[in-house]
């Protein structure tokens, strides 16, 4: 099992439980109690747990970030379906304002043969479009977060103000029916409220594994977005709540 896919294990345990014991996980990923104490210690130095003897223990009562190496091999192939039916409701010359996070750097790889312009909110899908020939892309200023390299930041939101997009493209940390689109960061949460606000229209990104959660910063209420695209693993009752209040719930 490799580095990243230990930690995702670890971070769903986290999850689960108030507190992972290192023997635990060293059965659980089938490494050793060495490796996984390296692991542990890495995804403390993220922020994303801290360290107590014999294990761990969340950084936050509201949940866990898994690291982004860790979820680019999570739900990889729903985030693809998702990124997939996304691209589709996107027109060709429209102005799009594309948030950070693993699904939308899929939606960035499907928007390289598309003439669009994008102001993607992550070093990442930067990285993904500076050589697209048909793609015009700003750059927000900012501070990129360590490992996400999402823009955050007062220049990112000045970036941000100072434009108007035919389409925003988000992808919260979590989506709860009652408690709205979260985010684990709190600039991150600023920066897609203030993607929300330029935009015309936006659609939010949301495999099943993010419903009915809830992180720790307030983005806006679920039945905000016009269109929210997930994967058939999301619970049919919440998608037929949103339904109810007006929101466009696209099934990959």
């Amino acid at each position: 099992m490799k580095s990243a896919e230990r930690q995702r294990v670890i971070v769903e345990r986290l999850r689960e439980a108030p507190q992972v014991a290192v023997t635990e996980l060293a059965h659980a990923t089938g490494a050793s109690e060495m490796t996984v104490r390296r692991d542990l210690d890495a995804l403390a130095a993220y922020g994303v747990l801290r360290r107590v003897h014999g294990g761990a223990i969340p950084a936050s009562p509201t949940g866990v970030e898994p690291p982004f190496e860790a979820r680019t091999t999570s739900a990889s192939t729903a985030k693809q379906a998702i990124a997939a039916a996304t691209v589709s409701l996107i027109r060709d010359g429209e102005t799009i304002v594309l948030d950070s996070g693993t699904t939308a750097l899929e939606v960035a790889r499907l928007l390289r043969g598309r003439s669009v312009t994008v102001m993607p909110l992550s070093l990442h899908a930067a990285r993904e479009l500076l050589d697209a020939p048909d793609v015009r892309m700003l750059l927000p200023g900012g501070e990129p977060r360590p490992g996400e390299l999402a823009m955050v930041g007062p220049l990112a939101l000045a970036s941000l103000r100072s434009l108007r997009f035919d389409v925003a493209v988000l992808s919260p940390c979590a989506l709860s029916v009652v408690d709205g689109l979260t985010a684990f960061d709190l600039g991150d949460a600023e920066t897609k409220q203030q993607a929300l606000a330029v935009s015309a229209r936006t659609i939010v990104l949301a495999d099943g594994s993010k419903w009915g959660r809830t992180a720790l910063a307030y983005v806006c209420s679920a039945d905000r977005p016009d269109v929210i695209v997930t994967d058939s693993s999301s619970s049919p009752d919440q998608r037929a709540e949103l339904a109810a209040r007006g929101v466009h719930v696209h099934v990959a």
